[in-house]
């Protein structure tokens, strides 16, 4: 927006690049850093500004989003002293986009509010393809005034905004969330791998699921990459995504929870990652479990 301070964004992947088109359709002006020089010109070529270093763009927004894979990752961030809140920097609130790690936030919040910055968690529930398009649901954890101090940046990346409590809970939101939406996944693709073995062509598999009360979001965006063996360019990764599950069940065990179901889930993508694919769009499941489909488990073994 001309005359206004640009907004700045830190880490240029999948999620950074969609979060850049969205708000330079909202008519801001967007700074971006990536260690990545890759990441860097693909934000370049699209229209954003580039910043000469994380300093620079410190130094120039007050607003800064995160897309960083990691929160250990934006804790180092944002203790470089020489970097984005260095010397000479306007920032005055971070807004994190990825899906971190609740206590760890919770620990970085209070310690940047004690040099007046304030930070927002703000984590959006969809692929990469899904934020571009404004139709990702975005958990917002953090202090309701600065929620709403944001509020018109934050409904230029989506309409669709759930402030779920204080710091910390917008990861909490975003774990919860994102294990059914993986376990959705996964039992897709399960089923199609299971449906071939029954001599089910996978397109009319999914036709079936599509068509009945097995029918899911997961089917209808991700059942056609299965079924097109489609994986690249990626909506999001394999790799991000048993990031997601370690933290799960890292919660899950602090808690004496157990969860066998992501349990297993964490097992075929630690397989899959492996076996090469951890790069490749999460639809590549599939891939895994065709991979796996003849080796023998205590359920396949004949029962007398």
């Amino acid at each position: 927006m001309a005359g206004h301070t640009p907004v700045g964004l830190v880490g240029l992947g999948l999620v950074g690049q969609a979060l850049g088109r969205r708000l330079r359709a909202a008519g801001h002006e967007v700074w971006g850093w990536d260690l990545s020089e890759a990441a860097r010109q693909a934000f370049a070529a699209q229209g954003g500004q580039l910043a000469s270093s994380v300093r620079t763009l410190g130094q120039a927004c007050g607003t800064v989003l995160l897309a960083i894979y990691e929160t250990k990752d934006v804790q180092a961030l944002a203790g470089e002293p020489e970097g984005l809140l260095g010397a000479g920097s306007r920032v005055h609130t971070l807004i994190d986009c990825s899906t971190g790690h609740p206590q760890q936030l919770e620990t970085l919040a209070a310690a940047l509010a004690q040099r007046g910055i304030t930070l927002l968690e703000a984590p959006l529930s969809g692929s990469s393809e899904q934020i571009g398009a404004g139709q990702a649901t975005m958990l917002l954890g953090g202090p309701a005034e600065a929620v709403a101090a944001q509020d018109a940046l934050l409904a230029a990346i989506s309409a669709q905004r759930m402030h779920v409590g204080p710091t910390g809970m917008g990861a909490r939101a975003k774990l919860a969330t994102n294990l059914v939406l993986g376990l959705n996944r996964a039992a897709l693709a399960e089923g199609l791998v299971f449906a071939e073995s029954l001599g089910i062509a996978p397109e009319t598999f999914l036709a079936l699921v599509l068509d009945s009360p097995a029918r899911s979001v997961a089917a209808e965006l991700k059942g056609p990459l299965m079924v097109q063996a489609r994986f690249e360019p990626p909506q999001s990764r394999i790799r991000q995504h048993l990031k997601d599950l370690g933290l799960m069940l890292e919660q899950a065990g602090s808690a004496g929870l157990a969860m066998p179901l992501t349990s297993a889930h964490a097992a075929v993508l630690e397989a899959a990652v492996h076996a090469g694919d951890g790069d490749l769009d999460n639809a590549a499941i599939v891939q895994q479990l065709r991979r796996g489909r003849t080796k023998p488990t205590d359920a396949t073994k004949e029962r007398p």
